[in-house]
């Protein structure tokens, strides 16, 4: 009886052993077979590793242009003269209007952007034109426009800013003073009213009539002196006027014997983005006196806009 278990025993393991061979026999010739095959294609050694990583780029490359989709709202909203409509917004961007809404509203709760009263219409908000001003004031920006300030003011005699328009107020970028003893200091930095001076009227007369109404009514029209003009109706005369003419004037109506006129910068898109003014006391020249001298504040207003195109290029 032990003799015939022994006997089977053995039979058994012998069976196991040749099993346990086949089946590295057949590993063997499996491991041979895809070495073969990746030594003809090794670049199918590297293939699963080259999927993921252009899976990885396409998604980083989706990931980026999903970040810069709110400066392209932006940057578009920049271009418009008088803003722009949801869909013509999303018309413009490529982008399903839902998504730009969505945009838009979390834009306009940082107040980047804001909409015209009773209206869709969105535009740039005040931390929107805060932004761009504070790059204007950069040292690396004003000392491209600075000198042809400075050249202004030698010919002119007269002190000379660069003004833009932020929100119902006007805002000195910059300022070149005169040597004249007699002068009014505003350094830059300082606001004052739209409504009653040069560069105020002027940015005012580059708005559309009705949103130009609209604002106007909306604002603190304080009288600051006898010539101020405080009824809209007036105003809205006197702006046609300057709109027509293309230089804002400031007749003894923010100060009390100060003139001022002002030209536009305009960017890429003709829209006026800055000014370039001029004041004087009128016991050196008249307003009219000082308008004679225009074309040479255009000029400088030009060089200004070409330095300021050629800085956003490089840039």
């Amino acid at each position: 009886m032990v003799p015939m278990v022994k006997n089977r025993l053995a039979n058994t393991q012998a069976d196991i052993s040749k099993r346990a061979a086949s089946e590295t026999n057949r590993v063997q010739s499996v491991s041979k077979k895809a070495a073969q095959a990746l030594s003809a294609d090794p670049s199918a050694r590297h293939a699963p590793a080259t999927r993921a990583a252009h899976r990885g780029d396409a998604s980083d490359a989706a990931s980026d242009a999903r970040t810069l989709r709110p400066l392209q709202v932006l940057d578009t909203l920049a271009q418009q003269q008088s803003g722009i409509s949801l869909s013509g917004l999303a018309d413009k961007l490529d982008l399903p209007k839902a998504s730009v809404m969505r945009l838009l509203q979390a834009l306009e709760g940082q107040a980047y952007v804001m909409r015209e009263p009773g209206s869709t219409v969105f535009t740039l908000g005040p931390r929107a034109l805060s932004l761009g001003l504070r790059s204007l004031q950069a040292a690396s920006v004003a000392h491209r426009y600075r000198p042809l300030l400075s050249a202004l003011v030698q010919r002119l005699g007269e002190t000379c800013n660069l003004t833009t328009r932020e929100g119902e107020q006007v805002l000195y970028i910059d300022r070149v003073e005169t040597s004249e003893p007699l002068r009014m200091t505003l350094p830059p930095g300082s606001r004052v009213p739209l409504h009653c001076t040069a560069s105020g009227k002027l940015f005012l007369s580059q708005m559309p009539p009705d949103q130009c109404l609209s604002l106007l009514q909306g604002l603190h029209r304080e009288r600051k002196t006898a010539h101020t003009l405080t009824d809209p109706g007036a105003l809205m005369a006197e702006i046609d006027r300057i709109r027509r003419r293309g230089i804002g004037t400031d007749n003894e109506e923010f100060i009390n014997g100060m003139v001022a006129i002002a030209v536009p910068v305009r960017n890429a898109q003709g829209q006026c983005v800055a000014a370039v003014a001029c004041h004087t006391p009128t016991a050196r020249l008249s307003l009219s006196e000082l308008l004679a001298h225009a074309p040479m504040i255009e000029r400088t207003a030009q060089l200004v806009a070409q330095l300021l195109l050629a800085g956003n290029a490089k840039a």
